[in-house]
């Protein structure tokens, strides 16, 4: 069978209270079948249903967790012998900060369900320690810290779209000082490029304003690097259609997030828009926090 055409199934796990209702919203918002609560046991019988279809290919979404207690443990095991069918399988993997998830937990006045006679940061702390494995295996990762109802469906749109083919590129911004973006796939340091921050008339400006933009993309090294790393992104872009992975986060920081990665960032998305079925959009995390 055609890869384009295989049908798909995506399990969404993570963590408790990071997002996953939202993301099954936004998920059949988009067409796709929403199974929740699932042991992962099921998903070879819930794998079925694409025979059954007798119009498009359906695609499924099955979001588990540890609410499934002792079953919940046989999840990578059922999933590598789904793998081993025709069927496109992704594994999404919600996180955000313990900071985060106790503010959350706390909003709704319910204990998390790994707490047991402890407290929320005991529970988030067992819930990370066992789903560790899982994150180290996530075709994607969300980290939803920083992201309202609003934003995460947003993000689900961008990456899972019904009408999505080929490639989706989200290529942001961030300031080094406030963090690596924990749903990275690739890393990109700027720092090494002259800062605009001491330039007095480009301080108060940022890496979307022409000045500045042209100050980072004139320095000595910056357009070789560029060809360099677009080249070696496109062995990697290459790498991902071969492996069905259709979405990437590549995160471009330098110090604040307000000049060079924003510049570099947005000359990148220019350039690997321009490859076939490569869907490119742009963020910049922390522009507006200097």
């Amino acid at each position: 069978m055609d890869s384009a055409r295989k049908p798909e199934l995506l399990v969404v796990t993570g963590m408790s209270g990071a997002g996953r209702s939202t993301v099954g919203n936004a998920l059949e918002d988009q067409g796709w079948y929403v199974i929740d609560n699932l042991p992962p046991q099921l998903l070879g019988p819930i794998s079925d249903l694409f025979s059954l279809s007798k119009a498009t290919l359906p695609r499924i979404a099955v979001i588990i967790d540890v609410r499934g207690g002792e079953f919940f443990n046989d999840l990578l095991a059922n999933l590598s012998a789904l793998r081993e069918r025709d069927i496109n399988v992704q594994l999404l993997f919600l996180e955000a900060s313990d900071a985060a998830l106790v503010k959350r937990f706390e909003s709704v006045r319910r204990p998390h369900p790994l707490q047991g006679e402890g407290t929320i940061v005991d529970g988030i702390a067992a819930e990370r320690h066992e789903l560790l494995t899982l994150r180290e295996s996530a075709d994607i990762v969300f980290d939803t810290t920083e992201l309202n109802v609003h934003q995460l469906t947003n993000r689900v749109s961008d990456a899972f779209a019904s009408t999505a083919r080929g490639l989706r590129i989200n290529v942001m911004s961030f300031g080094f000082k406030y963090g690596i973006p924990a749903d990275a796939d690739l890393v990109v340091d700027a720092r090494f490029i002259p800062n605009p921050h001491w330039q007095e008339e480009l301080r108060a400006k940022t890496g979307n304003d022409h000045e500045v933009a042209g100050y980072v993309l004139a320095q000595p090294g910056v357009a070789e690097f560029i060809e360099n790393y677009t080249a070696a992104l496109r062995v990697v872009l290459n790498g991902y259609r071969t492996e069905n992975k259709k979405f990437a986060t590549i995160a471009i920081g330098c110090t604040g997030g307000k000049h060079r990665s924003v510049a570099l960032s947005n000359k990148i998305a220019e350039i690997i828009s321009q490859e076939q079925d490569v869907k490119v959009s742009v963020k910049h995390r922390d522009l507006g926090r200097e």
